[in-house]
């Protein structure tokens, strides 16, 4: 035992010849703690062969702590942790034991599991459950279930449960009272099952609302309030409802709601801002997004003198009357997102307005908006701490407008020129300009040349340039495409379109109408918000949009 050797012991007779090898490794300490590792090694088969029972077998994991183990565990993804599992029944315990975070595809074959499932995964605080359209979703029963065996959830997200109603959401509050963040898309429990969530959710801090079927349901209509969450709520975001208005009660209500975010919502939102919008709120962050809200509502708005981040996109009815109400009393106003969709009708006026009260202002991006050089000097020259700058899709912003930029903005450290008549002279003016520029993007520009892009990085090395060229040239290559070539493409849109899914369900049929029935609203822009990945650095170059 105490030396290494190695054999090759005679084959038994009738059988053939095996290279067999067998290797031994001991240690100097003690017996009790000697290290014997055994196997042998058949060319033929080309594997090993690890020993019987005989041979003993150390596991050093075995003097780790679960609670180190666990920390380990929290290092790896998902993959990983899986494959860790499969290691021993410890490791397989303590991997179910300190997971926080599950995703499951909420079908209603996953009923059956629940009690299985949760019952290793013990310690989950964050939940999403996610049911395909074409599946049938859990039911209440499945929901109470889950919510039992996870008295400590913290986060949750329903996604495409339509089988869930308001009976299985009251089960839900009353257990996991502790929810600080909810999330839903695609439900059918209705205002009912909101407010039951809301009336025992008190440390409920993030609301996020989308597709909601129920809230409007006739004689049982009810508005939604914010129950025992209105000291804890601070954030609530609605997406694509059809009775959104209903929410009303619950958005004036929180005393501390920080952040509200209307998109592509149908009705009237004006009164809804004068309801809301009042001196004493909270309100710091507001996003409309294809929202039918005019200047009555911005003039509204204005009330929330606390106000630091606005977002004004694809609102047709909104001019420079509204934006100028809100520059004049809002003197906190730090970014600032305006898509004017080509409209004109937000344009000098509403920046000259910005320019004069909005000194704190460190983000602005316009989209579809045509401002002058007259309006863009005054922004430069007035807002000092501006930061992050993003023009897209102007027809004015051309050589003399970026000249006034690259010599007035002085802060600045990240620019996104899109689809601007801007030229190769325009663009270098930035070798001498904005001396704390880090990152300049330039895209769909047709006079920025890749010449230019080479000369700026020489002069100044240490600025991130990027020239989309690629984008104009391919849509020109486009333009020049031989007729048959636009005739296939159109044939086969034209068969996408008119044969209809054969799995296709009344839900499909429904969203289908969804989209119709929102009209112009109904599109997504291109950028919606600029900055989303223009902030993050260099790390997607290639990005469709500004980044």
């Amino acid at each position: 035992m105490g030396q290494s050797s190695s054999s090759h012991s005679p084959s038994p007779a009738g059988s053939t010849h095996h290279h067999q090898r067998s290797i031994t490794r001991s240690s100097s300490s003690s017996s009790a703690r000697s290290e014997i590792i055994g196997f042998r090694y058949s060319k033929e088969e080309g594997c090993f062969d690890f020993p019987d029972a005989t041979s003993s077998f150390i596991d050093y994991t075995s003097e780790i702590p679960d609670d180190c183990l666990a920390v380990v565990f929290q290092f790896l993804g998902a993959g990983d942790r899986k494959r860790c599992s499969l290691v021993s029944r410890r490791w397989l315990l303590v991997e179910g034991q300190s997971r926080h975070r599950l995703a499951i595809d909420a079908n209603s074959g996953f009923v059956p599991f629940i009690p299985s499932i949760f019952s290793r995964f013990d310690s989950v605080t964050k939940l999403s459950l996610r049911c395909d359209r074409r599946s049938v979703s859990i039911d209440d029963n499945g929901l109470i279930m889950i919510s039992l065996r996870c008295l400590n959830l913290t986060r949750l997200k329903l996604r495409g449960c339509r089988e869930i109603t308001y009976v299985g959401m009251a089960a839900l509050a009353k257990n996991c009272k502790g929810l600080k963040k909810f999330s839903c898309g695609s439900c059918m429990f209705g205002a009912i099952g909101m407010n039951a969530l809301l009336d025992n959710c008190s440390s409920l801090e993030e609301l996020s609302v989308k597709r909601l079927r129920g809230i409007n349901d006739g004689v049982t209509a009810e508005p939604i309030g914010p129950g025992a969450a209105a000291k804890s709520l601070k954030t609530v975001c609605l997406k694509e409802l059809y009775n959104g208005q209903f929410f009303g009660p619950l958005i004036s209500g929180a005393k501390n709601l920080k952040t509200l975010k209307l998109l592509r919502c149908l009705g009237d939102w004006d009164s809804l801002m004068e309801m809301i919008a009042v001196p004493e709120n909270s309100l710091v962050e507001v996003h409309l997004e294809r929202l039918q809200v005019s200047d009555i509502g911005l003039s509204a708005l204005s009330n929330c003198s606390k106000l630091e981040i606005l977002h004004i996109v694809k609102t047709p009815d909104c001019t420079n009357v509204g934006v100028i109400s809100i520059a004049s009393h809002c003197k906190y106003l730090r970014k600032l997102h305006i898509d004017g969709w080509k409209t004109n009708r937000i344009g000098n006026e509403a920046l000259i307005a910005i320019a004069k009260n909005s000194a704190n202002l460190q983000e602005l991006v316009l989209i579809g908006v045509n401002p002058s050089s007259i309006s863009l000097e005054a922004i430069a020259t007035n807002c000092q701490k501006l930061e992050r700058l993003a023009l897209c899709g102007s027809e004015t912003i051309a050589d003399t407008e970026i000249s006034c930029i690259a010599s007035k903005c002085v802060a600045l450290k990240k620019l996104c020129i899109k689809g601007c008549p801007v030229s190769d002279e325009g663009i270098e003016a930035f070798a001498w300009g904005c001396p704390n520029l880090v990152k300049i993007k330039v895209k769909k520009c047709r006079n920025v040349t890749y010449e230019v892009g080479d000369w700026l990085r020489a002069r100044r090395g240490s600025l991130v340039v990027n020239l989309d060229v690629c984008a104009v040239e391919a849509e020109a290559m486009d333009a020049s495409a031989s007729d048959n070539g636009v005739q296939e493409d159109m044939e086969i849109t034209h068969v996408a379109v008119a044969q209809p899914h054969p799995l296709a369900t009344s839900n499909s049929v429904r969203g289908s109408i969804f989209k119709t029935r929102f009209g112009f609203f109904g599109a997504r822009g291109i950028v919606t918000s600029t900055f989303r990945r223009f902030s993050n650095g260099n790390t997607n170059t290639s990005s469709n949009g500004c980044s």
